[in-house]
């Protein structure tokens, strides 16, 4: 297969959340992974790992434990879930992006196995789409040689494909609400789902401001297979906060030991203090283990990650954020983050929202924060129409205003925004990749005028 084929072949399996019958099926059990790792001598043993679950904070955690580790002299292999723009993105190995022409080989080794193993009918079912995507980060770290892989899990935890991994930390972020249909109605049924990942023995790592629920579950899960729990609300301690544009700037103890660090993360928003402080906890077990990780590799690790579409700033003056804020916790984030930095400025919001998402909360949190907001749809089949989004959702807004297609929405959002105003983007992470995507092309094409 070249790279248009492989990619061809992967959406002919559906998307993640294509469908809830397929999801559903997609989430039965380990069954499928585990036959296609075997067969592939069990690429996910060749090196150690760490596993992260959560509802939010996952991606930017494992952003700053993988810049951490790579500051360290690690290879490091990175597996991520959704992508933004381009499906290469959930493959990374020392912080580039899997290329086309690799990405086309992996997937052409793959479906070979797939199909012998079909044939033998050792598959009673063709893995999904995600299954397919992970066993393809599995074996291309195993070829490229990493020394330490990272993987987010998808969805859930106890039967995300990724779950088949024997690491040597796991880290569970913030949970909350989210894909309720497949994790439960409740934050203890959520959390079950997620501290599905913890093994017998494997140190855990639980972040700060978990809801009380969630940590009881975790906690008792964690005790029944002897897992070592590092609670970073109660291991570490952030002093000395400051904020600048958006950017937190803290000093980070550990209170057992009384090792401290400045730390300054360019990834705008407090709460990606705690993500930070995530990956500190985990650099700090694996230095305990053996691992050799400077206070440098820590400090510049975290410096220098970088995580797309969580606050990224596009340009200034107006100001241009993207922000996948597409449950309730991480509108929670961006308000907060909205109302420190932005307060009593003139604030336009992009927004655009899946039909499975709790558009009421999210929009409850967000609209009354803005000037005005442009109901918008992602091209997605799972999109609402900018229209239904407005009947659901504008008594929340000052003013509003629909612009289904999403380039106009934002062309239409800068002619309107003067040098002091801000502009988000944000509802979907689909919308933000979309955008994202126009937003480089549209800097092509000016700097060739």
């Amino acid at each position: 297969m070249n790279y248009d084929d492989a990619v061809k072949y992967l959406l002919s399996l559906g998307r993640e959340l294509a469908a809830p019958t397929q999801a559903a099926a997609a989430k039965f059990d380990l069954e499928n992974i585990r036959i296609l790792a075997e067969r592939l001598d069990h690429p996910e043993r060749a090196y150690p790992s760490a596993h992260i679950a959560g509802t939010n904070g996952k991606g930017s955690t494992a952003a700053f434990l993988e810049s951490i580790l790579r500051h360290a002299g690690f290879r490091t292999g990175l597996n991520t879930s959704p992508h933004l723009v381009k499906i290469n993105e959930r493959i990374r190995v020392n912080g580039q992006d899997i290329n086309n022409e690799q990405f086309a080989a992996v997937v052409t080794h793959i479906h070979g196995l797939i199909e012998e193993l079909l044939a033998e009918g050792e598959l009673r079912a063709h893995p999904t789409y995600f299954e397919c995507v992970t066993a393809m980060a599995f074996a291309f770290f195993a070829a490229e040689r990493v020394e330490f892989g990272i993987f987010e899990v998808g969805l859930g935890g106890r039967l995300d494909a990724t779950n088949i991994l024997a690491p040597v930390v796991t880290i569970l972020t913030r949970i909350d609400f989210d894909h309720e249909n497949f994790l439960g109605h409740s934050l203890e049924e959520i959390a079950s789902e997620k501290a599905g990942i913890l093994k017998p023995g494997v140190p855990v790592i639980i972040a700060a401001e978990q809801r009380a629920e969630a940590h009881r579950v975790i906690v008792d899960r964690a005790k029944k297979l002897g897992c070592p729990i590092m609670d970073t609300a109660v291991a570490y301690r952030a002093h000395d906060i400051t904020l600048d544009a958006g950017c937190v700037r803290a000093s980070v103890t550990e209170l057992a030991t009384g090792w401290s660090k400045e730390i300054a993360p360019r990834l705008p928003g407090r709460f990606q203090l705690d993500n930070a402080v995530n990956a500190i906890a985990a650099a700090r077990l694996l230095v305990a283990s053996g691992l050799r990780i400077s206070d440098d590799a820590i400090a510049h690790g975290i410096a220098d990650a970088v995580w797309p579409g969580r606050i990224e700033k596009l340009q200034s003056k107006p100001d241009i954020y993207l922000d996948g804020a597409h449950n309730p916790s991480a509108a929670r984030e961006l308000a907060t983050f909205l109302t420190e930095n932005f307060a009593g400025k003139t604030i336009r919001l992009l927004f655009g929202a899946m039909r499975d998402k709790a558009v009421d909360e999210i929009a409850g949190m967000l609209f009354p924060l803005a000037t005005e907001v442009i109901f918008t749809e992602p091209r997605n089949p799972r999109a609402i129409s900018a229209p239904q989004l407005a009947e659901i959702s504008a008594h929340y807004a000052v003013g509003s205003k629909i612009i289904p297609d999403a380039e106009k929405a934002l062309e239409y959002a800068i002619a309107q925004s003067g040098p002091n105003d801000a502009i988000f983007i944000t509802g979907s992470l689909y919308l933000v990749g979309q955008l994202r995507e126009a937003w480089k092309n549209r800097v092509k094409v000016g700097d060739n005028e």
